[in-house]
């Protein structure tokens, strides 16, 4: 190396959360992504449709992303990654990023396999984006665009972790936990929590009330980790349920589900079970009646849930990285920080909405969706929607789109949840942030997002229960079916937990959807299933979910339409969607204009070679461009 380019090289100091040394090709976007539901653990490629490194590979790079965002589970994808050889060798975040990061802390410390995870200040990661496509080195807390020397850092080889060294206080049972009193389970367990406690900047530890494990979803690496922790002995020191599976349990031999891997989902269930969890199988613990309520600390799994449970039922639950919460359950002692302390929970940006009249159940997935992506990792405080008095239902669909487009770990309605009787007892010392204004314009923006525009198209499947249906909303698809035949080329599944099955069951609703043609599923949701559920001839889904309706193109390979719960039905019965956006958002002004933007924007994708590129500019314009034109 000459000294130009000796004087030329970059160096960076970061904060090394996993220690390690890395030399690889960079793969950076200045966008969060959920490995969740966006990045397939088969074979590392990245699945979100609307990330901008859709259907790049993993393997072998070095990530650089500001961050991760949706679903607790890209923890478990990560673990998957590692083990399958098919992740990054490291990974350079903006800020601190805790669901991705225990994913790599659980390879290391149960499969001895793990990735260099580096956090660099806003200004230097913004620089190091730029080097996308060149060769970036890791060593320990220093990252680089030229080799570094082998004395530069101390993080070559793999250290040895010394929990003294933290700066988490611990209790008498805490250190004899570690010395191994309560079985091999507890002791990792601890271990992992205290390096999550420290990362997280806890000062001590706190016991929880329940959990709700969203470990049992299959995968080698998850099957590996459920049942090393119930060999180990493990127990859960708290009441325990367990999240929706990858198949109905009770029914997937007679759905045709391949043998080797229903047996296999079986076992991972039955692996949590065995350690004290209850049999609930349900992405939706909030509809239990195990429900937590107003200032429990609980340590739930599952986005959506910890999302509702925060921001609804007032509980208090950090956002767990899937398998912390099972760590937590197995030890009963939580990190005390983020959103279990009072003053983390105040909100720090303002979104004042300008709501539609007569909106339908389409407006929550929607303005959920909406309000998370703007929000980002900010706790927001929403005003504008006091008048309309949201259901359970309404806060389940919002809660679950929030959690897909944002990081946040809850949000505040003023006068609608519990926390927020007032803005000003939303925010901390009653000093409320600048407003960001949202109105329909920019919910169409959305809308549009979601179906690819406005295009009649066939449909082949229509897909209710994610998050798992409820009762109630089984008996308002009955309803709307009432009278009504279901066209003969069109699926219709709901999935949903043997709870709210047996309330529906009870009360008819469940006998009035199957005569109509509706198929059930339980224990099972829609981000885990795959064909043969899924019909192999089918071409395009429809959903009422803010979810299913980001992640299920990536997950299934299917085109995808939204609509409001009569639109599904009504897509049912025709078996075609006409495309066109519900009533509460046709009386626009200006919304001919931005048809006319929209196909303004498509126009590149068809002049342009790399989809994907074009794709980061066009959300990037569709972000704004609402605000610059009226």
């Amino acid at each position: 190396m000459t000294n130009m380019a000796m004087s030329e090289q970059r160096i960076f100091r970061g904060i090394p959360y996993v220690t390690g040394a890395a030399s690889a090709t960079l793969l950076a976007a200045d966008l969060e992504l959920s490995f969740w539901g966006g990045v397939d653990p088969r074979t590392g490629e990245i699945i979100d449709r609307f990330h901008p490194l859709s259907g790049r590979f993993m393997k072998d790079t070095i990530l650089a992303i500001p961050g991760g965002r949706g679903s607790c589970g890209g923890s478990v994808i990560m673990m998957e990654l590692i083990l399958n050889g098919l992740g990054p060798k490291a990974l350079i975040f903006e800020r601190r990023e805790e669901i991705i990061t225990l994913g790599v802390m659980v390879a290391e410390e149960l499969f001895d396999k793990t990735a260099a995870v580096v956090t660099l200040n806003p200004e230097d990661f913004c620089e190091a984006l730029g080097w996308d496509g060149k060769t970036v080195h890791i060593r320990g807390e220093l990252v680089s665009d030229a080799p570094l020397k082998a004395d530069s850092a101390n993080g070559a080889a793999k250290p040895t972790i010394d929990l003294n060294n933290f700066g988490v206080k611990l209790t008498d049972a805490d250190r004899a936990m570690l010395d191994g009193a309560s079985g091999e389970a507890a002791k990792i367990s601890l271990k992992i929590i205290i390096r999550m406690a420290d990362m997280m900047g806890a000062k001590e530890l706190m016991d929880v009330s329940q959990a709700h494990v969203d470990g049992a979803w299959y995968g080698p690496g998850s099957n590996a980790f459920g049942q090393r922790l119930r060999d180990w002995d493990g127990k859960f020191q708290v009441p325990t349920t367990i999240n929706a599976l990858n198949v109905d349990q009770k029914r997937w031999r007679l759905l045709g589900i391949d043998a080797e891997f229903g047996s296999a989902c079986d076992e991972l269930a039955k692996a949590f079970v065995d350690m004290g969890g209850k049999i609930s199988f349900t992405c939706a613990p909030y509809l239990l009646e195990t429900a937590p309520r107003l200032g429990d600390p609980i340590a739930w799994g599952e986005s959506n849930a910890v999302i509702y449970a925060n921001s609804v039922l007032g509980a208090r639950t950090l956002k767990n990285p899937n398998m912390l919460e099972a760590f937590i359950a197995l030890t009963g002692r939580a990190p005390k920080a983020g959103v279990y302390v009072d003053e983390n929970r105040f909100a720090s940006t303002w979104l004042r909405v300008t709501p539609s009249e007569g909106a339908d159940d389409s407006f929550w997935p929607i303005l959920g969706y909406a309000l998370g992506a703007i929000a980002t990792t900010h706790i927001p405080v929403i005003t504008g929607l006091e008048h309309l008095k949201p259901s359970n239902d309404d806060f389940k669909a919002f809660s679950a789109a929030f959690a897909t487009s944002s990081s946040a770990p809850m949000f505040h309605m003023v006068n609608l949840t519990p926390e927020a009787p007032t803005l000003e007892a939303a925010c901390a010392n009653g000093m409320v942030p600048k407003a960001i204004d949202v109105d329909s314009k920019d919910l169409y923006a959305i809308w549009d997002e979601f179906n690819h525009g406005s295009e009649p198209r066939e449909i082949d499947l229509v897909s209710f229960g994610n998050p798992h249906f409820s009762c109630r909303e089984m008996k308002e698809v009955a309803r709307l079916c009432q009278g009504r035949t279901k066209n003969d080329n069109v699926s219709v599944i709901v999935t949903c937990g043997r709870a709210q099955y047996s309330l529906a069951s009870q009360a008819g609703y469940v006998g009035e959807l199957e005569k109509f043609g509706v198929q059930f599923l339980q224990d099972t949701c829609w981000c885990s299933i795959e064909e043969p559920i899924i019909p192999k001839n089918t071409r395009t889904i429809m959903t009422n979910s803010g979810k299913y309706i980001h992640y299920g193109p990536g997950l299934t390979g299917r085109q995808f339409a939204f609509g409001s719960l009569e639109m599904c039905v009504d897509a049912a019965c025709t078996g075609k969607t006409t495309g066109d956006p519900p009533s509460w958002l046709q009386e626009i002004p200006g919304l001919p204009v931005i048809k006319m933007l929209r196909l303004l924007l498509m126009l590149p994708n068809y002049l342009h070679p790399d989809w994907s590129i074009l794709t980061c500019v066009q959300v990037s314009v569709k972000q704004i461009n609402i605000k610059f034109l009226f």
